[in-house]
């Protein structure tokens, strides 16, 4: 069952004089390209020069009625490789700070009353979503706006996916994840929580049920792992288990860190993640192992400087080769330097040692971040729309899978993304279940 929260109205991430500064600075671009830059389509442009005016909640509606996870866009989106990255304003001295200004709309919205999502005349049509993640909740509003009767199954016991479990409450408050969900259960959504979609094909026993369409959207929760001795040792985890603890089962993952040393291998935005969350959990020196040199690194700019500051040390260009166990607990790690056979492909086949470089580290706690996939349960839900590595094959215009009236999003057709590329495949997806649902075709 889904617990109710308790957690209090977010708070602004930004005063409204330094809103309207920031805001001033726009160039008020023609074409914005910050716009287009935008998966979700959120349109910065367009909330920007509405709080720039003064229009503060028409900013909020903007924000919050073109993408309903807007505020949590506003704190967790990659900015600097999508929006801001294409802002023009930065050829001249610096972007515009869009997420900062988007999560001030968000906020100035839901303090003065703005409720810009609000439920369509019904529709005889019922359709199914699985999964709670962005693109799951954002293609059930999508499908909740336009009056159809819409049904969200959950494996896990409340709403929101990696949102609420792998995403720490620093980068992400509760309070504005809750505000988010709250907009959009106001829609009459029907959730289902702690209910799996199992056994093979799953997705048409949906079908058969009496849904006139389903959208798939699970995302990746298998978490891969290295094969390598010492492995099935006692204190060896994974990043996505330790990140849903951390909020499931807290006492379990401060168990796991807590007055140890910790190795994190991996190098993205999940691992920055991990050792941050070690380090509020009572971690001693943490270690962040890559194969990626210093300026290779996946994880994203801020994160990584949040590392850096809170004493994280980075071991780049490194293999870990060896757990070393005793008594069947994790006493370190061992490994060695490596170089790029091909140089720029980052991949860990094309990673070779270096002669004279062996390491070792004395660590309590091993957690490995080096990506996830779709379970079997997952990639049997549609098993005739399964592609490459188990991921689901959709069209990207409509995220239509090959099999009639099925359709899919996210992760588990992408494969490990952003939260607003995931809410990009959810309203693709809501368009296109109205189009077929409305008689118009669709292809695959």
């Amino acid at each position: 069952m889904e617990r109710s929260s308790d957690t209090k109205a977010p708070q602004p991430t930004m005063t409204l004089q330094a809103a309207l500064t920031e805001a001033g600075r726009c160039l008020l671009c023609h074409d914005a390209p910050c716009s287009s830059a935008c998966p979700g389509g959120t349109d910065p442009a367009k909330f920007i020069r509405q709080i720039r005016f003064y229009n503060l909640k028409g900013a909020a509606r903007t924000v919050l009625g073109n993408n309903p996870l807007g505020h949590v866009c506003g704190l967790v989106c990659p900015t600097d490789d999508t929006c801001v990255q294409a802002c023009v304003r930065a050829g001249m001295d610096r972007p515009i700070d869009i997420d900062g200004l988007q999560a001030f709309a968000a906020t100035y919205g839901r303090q003065h009353g703005v409720k810009p999502l609000q439920r369509g005349e019904d529709r005889a049509q019922r359709v199914a979503v699985i999964g709670s993640g962005p693109a799951g909740l954002t293609a059930a509003a999508r499908l909740a706006q336009l009056g159809y009767g819409v049904t969200v199954f959950e494996s896990r016991e409340e709403l929101g996916g990696m949102l609420r479990y792998g995403v720490p409450k620093a980068r992400l408050p509760l309070e504005v994840l809750e505000a988010d969900l709250g907009d959009i259960r106001d829609l009459g959504i029907e959730f289902r929580c702690s209910t799996p979609v199992e056994g093979e094909d799953g997705a048409l026993h949906l079908l058969d049920q009496g849904f006139s369409a389903v959208f798939v959207a699970p995302g990746l929760w298998r978490p891969y792992s290295l094969d390598m001795p010492g492995s099935d040792a006692r204190g060896v985890g994974t990043a996505i288990e330790f990140l849903a603890d951390s909020y499931a089962a807290p006492d379990r993952a401060r168990a796991l860190v807590e007055g140890h040393n910790v190795a994190v291998i991996g190098g993205g935005s999940v691992a920055m993640d991990v050792t941050h969350t070690a380090r509020l959990l009572g971690a001693n020196r943490i270690y962040a192992i890559s194969l990626e040199a210093m300026d290779e690194l996946p994880a994203a700019e801020k994160e990584f400087a949040t590392a850096l500051e809170e004493g994280v040390i980075f071991k780049p260009q490194c293999q870990v080769t060896e757990i070393l166990a005793d008594d069947g607990r994790v006493v370190g790690v061992s490994g060695h330097e490596i170089e790029w056979i091909e140089p720029g492909k980052l991949v860990p086949s094309n990673a070779r040692p270096i002669e004279g470089t062996s390491f070792r580290l004395k660590v309590g706690a091993v957690i490995q971040a080096i990506g996830q996939g779709p379970s079997k349960a997952a990639g049997m839900m549609a098993a005739a729309a399964s592609g490459a590595g188990a991921l689901l094959t959709v069209d990207d215009a409509t995220q239509a899978t090959r099999v009639e009236r099925i359709f899919a999003g996210g992760d588990i057709s992408r494969g490990a993304g952003t939260v607003v590329d995931a809410v990009g495949d959810g309203k693709r997806a809501a368009a296109a279940i109205h189009d077929l649902l409305s008689g118009k075709e669709v292809t695959a």
